[in-house]
């Protein structure tokens, strides 16, 4: 029997959120429909949101969730963040968010946060218009996982954005690998690929120096850290938004000021602020300085 924490009894047994929201054509007022999952792999998640359109602000949501206890206590564990948020502010939630909301969830049962994640993403992405297979990675990575449909795209960012360091804890947080099994040598590649890229980025930002006997974080010089930057961009940012129909270029770097510019979809898509802050922001934040700020010229 799994071990859930209070908050994910509580809201499994009393959720406030199920259902759906009927557009009832109110002017100014837009709702806009995410699914993921599929019924025929056991879970499925249709989130719906109502959206105010001249500030984008969320003002209701709602979900229909076909799964386990889990599963209904992240999508209800979901509702209650967003609501009131922008879409943009919307799109920073993370299924590491989701899942400390509900006090934690078992390892076997972390694909659930996922699942809210990604719903999140289909509904606002739906909402304004962006075509999903643009921007779907299962539609855009090659598939690594064929029992689930999993791309190796997908693959890639659960395993970055959750530090995830086995192939057994992919398939908690995916699925992939749970089926036949035979992609599990193929998941351990994106692994090493992920974490030798993560050591190559780390020698210069955390190098360190004697003073006074002591060790310390050497600073880097403004040299090194435009290389640096450049370095993430291109190793670790470019190969993602590619995979989108996008890219960023590095423009200049004033002392922890970074400027960019967004390319191809990225250029025209009405997410770029969360392009920025997600995609680019925090990944430099977490390679080079917890002090950089990314803007778009």
């Amino acid at each position: 029997m799994w071990d859930y924490t209070d908050k994910v009894l509580e809201l499994f047994y009393n959720p406030q959120h199920q259902g759906a929201i009927e557009d009832k054509g109110e002017p100014g007022i837009k709702v806009a429909v995410g699914d993921v999952g599929s019924i025929a792999c056991g879970d499925a998640l249709r989130l719906h949101l109502k959206v105010e359109e001249n500030t984008e602000k969320i003002l209701e949501a709602r979900f229909q969730t076909f799964g386990c206890t889990s599963a209904i206590a992240s999508s209800e564990a979901l509702v209650e963040l967003i609501k009131g948020k922008t879409l943009d502010e919307a799109l920073k939630v993370t299924n590491k968010e989701i899942a400390n909301y509900l006090g934690g969830l078992p390892e076997a049962k972390m694909h659930c946060s996922v699942m809210g994640q990604e719903a999140l993403e289909a509904a606002i992405y739906n909402y304004r218009g962006i075509p999903l297979d643009s921007h779907e990675d299962d539609d855009e990575g090659a598939i690594v996982c064929t029992c689930f449909g999993i791309s190796d795209v997908k693959i890639r960012r659960v395993i970055i954005e959750n530090n995830l360091t086995t192939a057994e804890e992919v398939t908690h947080y995916v699925k992939a690998g749970g089926g036949c099994g035979s992609c599990l040598a193929n998941i351990d590649d994106i692994i090493a690929s992920v974490q030798k890229e993560k050591v190559s980025a780390t020698p210069v930002s955390n190098s360190l120096y004697q003073t006074n006997g002591k060790s310390a974080v050497k600073p880097l010089t403004p040299v090194q850290k435009i290389a640096l930057i450049q370095r993430v961009l291109d190793e670790e940012v470019r190969p993602v938004l590619i995979a989108d129909g996008g890219d960023v270029e590095l423009f200049d770097v004033e002392g922890d000021r970074v400027k960019v510019i967004l390319q191809g979809a990225c250029g025209s898509c009405s997410s770029s602020t969360a392009t920025l802050k997600i995609a680019i922001e925090s990944r430099l934040r977490d390679r080079v300085s917890k002090e950089l700020v990314v803007e778009a010229v």
